[in-house]
């Protein structure tokens, strides 16, 4: 009886890459969707940039991307520290979402606003958490009636993570105010501030500054304690990148 044999190694080819509102690490939310003011263009590449690729696609609200973490290293383990459970309890790889994993490969549901081409192929998207300069590899349409499934367990992620308040200093609104994309932008801050993006295993200390990229700009926080205790992001500068 003949074996067949698995090849040892495959060879993938991006298809296409992203341009997003997140042009660093830092700040990308964790998951697809949390952060929906959050904008991105996907440019095909040849020879996928024909439009014959993507006739009818625009029938479809949202799309399955296959991506690679193209900036976390090659070296995997298999245990790692979700954020979800503080950074300091471990799971197996294959148990998180994590993106240190074998072979690098991500999926992330996205909205598709709209395809456009006049010139190549571009997919204007929504939601996506993913980092400028992210090589595609695959895209699918989802299919909500097969793919929606509210019933199903989520381990130690039940529910989508706690949002804290985001509040901006007079100096943040002063910049902001002078950007003909405020109303966008300071949607995006809020969302992506909300979640919180410092270090799971970080120590509250109300001195401390972070910094986060978005779009062209360079947004400075702290967390604060309000009044009743309750901890606040505070925007305390929006400046050039």
């Amino acid at each position: 009886m003949s074996q067949h044999c698995a090849p040892s190694t495959v060879t993938l080819s991006p298809l296409g890459i992203l341009d997003s509102d997140f042009p660093d690490k830092f700040g990308v939310p964790r998951q697809p969707g949390l952060a929906p003011s959050a904008r991105a263009t996907l440019r095909l590449l040849s020879p996928y940039d024909d439009p014959l690729a993507v006739r009818g696609l625009d029938a479809f609200s949202h799309l399955w991307l296959t991506f690679v973490f193209h900036q976390s290293p090659e070296r995997w383990s298999a245990l790692v520290r979700p954020p979800r459970l503080g950074g300091n309890r471990r799971v197996g790889v294959f148990a998180s979402r994590s993106t240190h994993r074998p072979n690098r490969l991500g999926l992330s549901l996205v909205e598709l606003l709209g395809v456009d081409t006049r010139d190549g192929v571009r997919l204007h998207l929504a939601g996506a958490d993913l980092v400028s300069g992210t090589p595609v590899l695959d895209i699918k349409p989802y299919l909500p009636w097969a793919e929606a499934r509210p019933e199903a367990h989520a381990g130690f992620a039940p529910e989508a993570p706690r949002r804290l308040p985001v509040h901006l200093t007079h100096a943040a609104e002063t910049a902001l105010a002078r950007r003909e994309d405020a109303a966008s932008l300071r949607r995006l801050i809020e969302e992506v501030l909300s979640q919180d993006p410092r270090p799971a295993y970080r120590h509250d200390d109300e001195a401390r500054r972070y910094g986060v990229r978005l779009r062209d700009l360079d947004i400075h926080f702290r967390v604060a304690t309000a009044p009743d205790g309750a901890s606040t992001l505070e925007v305390l500068d929006i400046l050039p990148a």
